[in-house]
């Protein structure tokens, strides 16, 4: 038998050796399911003198754990030294494994094309455990599916729209103003394009589809279906190099023919591989598709940075029409060979180097474009005409695109300021309905102007969607004048302030409102924020209070009719807390309770031992 002292003195020179020697949790975790597997070989009973033999199987013990450890974590690996055998062999045929390299390279791969773990997925998927268990989903599909949060698909997009930018400007200025288009430089940046953009076309077949807000479309044949049946065909025809397949076909037949026809023919195939070039176009789609895709990963709706991109984008966007439109007016004079009364011909710019052609080409777009003029000659031929009215309807749509979505874009930015005056002008015809006098209008603008300043938002409903520790820490932010500027909270239970400030409403009183009336029943205590108060008691010296004081806690505590009035004096902001809140709030704190108390009953002993003070008759 197998002496259990032997077999740890094994399982020590095999952890203790220069080569397995690993210092983090993980070598624990692979220690204690080697212990496991030991206890549970060591327990079985053999004859004396016989060899120990392999083991058949695992324990079920190193069995569980091993598959708890696995579907944990994906990225973790149980046996990081490659000892444990996977192959259902006994102890020791471990040792004779060969490690799989191309396992360790196809882990890494596929890593790439899974979701990582970025502020991105975990807000898509909630939390750690949420992209762990989405890798898992990726991976148990069995081939490899791109996650549109993946840090490949990252960069690709990255990629691919700097290649459609540079695409969309380069190739309508390049086919337009030189004829030569067989240059090294010319043939790289095609060949460049057109593979990547094949690449990307495969790619999109492979890449999982966002269905909704929170559900991903993995399974290649439904990805596959999707594809086909949207942007697939434009995508096709946008990445076909039209123009060198029609110049290889016709590569041999000019060689075959005469000097003539090979010429003639030749500047027919050029004009038509030209116009065909210009399918490359079409790839302006993907640039808004991958625009649009960028907006919604980064959840841009209506603040600052939205504004900012949509605006630029508009720009962007009637920049690049001017940049065709100006292509368009110099390449269709070209096709026809630049006929007499065509503008090419009498601005004299035939052979003109390219820079000046596409200024002037530029410039009579933008004048058409935006109605100012037809440049230096108006249109004489019926193709100069076609584009001229062609450019003047482009150019006045997106001046009106522009201008309705610009205009959109200002009202969402100040969506308060709107509503304000929206609400304003409700009041406003109230006092003209019901005839109020101009001075009764004038407090009412004034009670607006400073209880708003110009802003309404409904903070209730917004504070009531939030969380309680994310509101509590708002409102504690809010009211941090409030609280600083108090003695009553300076050395206060913190949880009771926060609990206090919850229960808190804000309002603003005029100079001269009475905030308080004496004899009326308390229902309210008061603190000022900012502001002065005078407490007008009966047959006694006025008392003033300004900011972080606070008033009328005397009847909530009494339950009885108030003994002072209160004024203000300036335009005074508060914070008021009902009685309701005031008991429920006590009730927590009892020792806040008692100290209330003694404050109230020594405002009342000064007040009572004031020579002029009259008591209040009973009721």
């Amino acid at each position: 038998m197998t002496s259990p002292s032997r077999s740890i003195d094994d399982h020590r020179h095999i952890y203790e050796s220069p080569a397995h020697k690993p210092e983090t949790s993980r070598y624990r975790s692979w220690s204690s399911l080697r212990f496991s597997r030991w206890r549970s070989g060591s327990q079985r009973t053999t004859p004396p003198g016989t060899p120990s033999p392999k083991v058949e199987k695992k324990g079920d013990v190193t069995n569980t754990l091993f598959t708890l450890v696995k579907t944990h974590n994906d990225d973790y690996t149980a046996d990081p030294d490659g000892l444990l055998d996977t192959n259902g062999e006994g102890e020791g045929a471990s040792e004779d494994i060969p490690l799989d390299q191309s396992t360790y390279f196809q882990k890494q791969f596929g890593s790439l094309l899974q979701p990582g773990v970025n502020k991105f997925s975990l807000r898509m998927f909630g939390s750690h455990k949420g992209v762990a268990a989405e890798q898992a989903r990726v991976k148990s599909f069995g081939v490899w599916i791109i996650h549109p949060y993946s840090n490949f698909r990252f960069s690709w997009d990255i990629v691919m729209l700097l290649l459609m930018m540079s695409n969309l400007v380069i190739l309508p200025w390049g086919i337009t103003f030189f004829e030569d288009q067989n240059t090294s430089p010319w043939i790289t940046f095609n060949v460049l394009s057109d593979t990547l953009f094949l690449m990307d076309l495969v790619f999109n077949f492979r890449t999982g589809i966002l269905k909704g807000d929170s559900h991903i479309i993995l399974d290649p044949k439904e990805i596959r279906m999707h594809y086909l049946r949207t942007w697939f065909m434009v995508d096709f025809i946008s990445s076909i190099p039209v123009d060198y397949i029609f110049l290889i076909v016709d590569l041999e037949s000019r060689h075959d023919s005469s000097d003539v026809y090979r010429t003639a023919r030749a500047l027919r195939i050029v004009r038509f591989t030209k116009i065909l070039s210009l399918l490359r176009l079409l790839r302006l789609s993907r640039l808004i598709r991958y625009i649009h895709q960028w907006e919604e990963l980064f959840h841009m709706t209506y603040d600052l940075a939205s504004a900012v991109v949509r605006i630029v984008n508009l720009i962007g966007m009637m920049l690049l029409l001017c940049h065709w439109d100006g292509c368009l007016t110099f390449m269709v004079p070209m096709l026809q060979d630049f006929p007499a009364d065509c503008w090419v011909s009498k601005n004299n710019m035939v052979n003109a180097t390219w820079h000046i052609q596409y200024s002037y080409a530029l410039f009579m777009a933008m004048s058409h474009m935006l109605c100012i003029g037809y440049g230096a000659h108006p249109p004489e031929g019926v193709s100069d005409v076609w584009l001229t009215m062609i450019s003047m309807v482009v150019g006045a749509t997106c001046y009106a695109l522009f201008l309705g979505h610009a205009t959109t874009l200002v009202q969402s930015l100040d969506a308060s300021h709107r509503q304000y005056q929206e609400k304003y002008k409700q009041v406003e015809q109230y006092m003209s309905f019901h005839k109020l006098p101009a001075d009764v209008r004038q407090r009412i603008h004034d009670y607006y102007e400073q209880r708003f300043q110009g802003k309404m938002f409904d903070e209730d409903s917004i504070l009531g969607e939030l969380s309680d520790p994310l509101k509590e820490e708002i409102v504690s932010y809010n009211c941090r004048g409030l609280v600083a500027n108090m003695p009553l909270f300076a050395n206060t239970d913190p949880h009771f302030v926060t609990v206090i400030l919850t229960k808190l409403r804000f309002e603003v009183f005029q100079p001269a409102d009475l905030i308080i009336r004496e004899g009326t029943l308390g229902r309210k205590m008061y603190f000022i924020q900012h502001g002065t108060v005078t407490v007008v008691p009966r047959g006694s010296k006025e008392i003033m209070l300004s900011d972080g004081a606070y008033f009328g806690e005397i009847c909530l505590l009494t339950q009885g009719r108030r003994t002072a009035s209160v004024r203000a004096d300036t335009y005074c902001r508060l914070y008021s807390l009902s009685v309701e809140s005031f008991n429920e709030v006590l009730e927590e704190h009892p020792l806040m309770r008692r100290a209330f108390e003694s404050v109230a009953v020594d405002r009342l002993g000064r007040v009572s031992r004031r020579p002029s003070y009259q008591p209040p008759p009973a009721e």
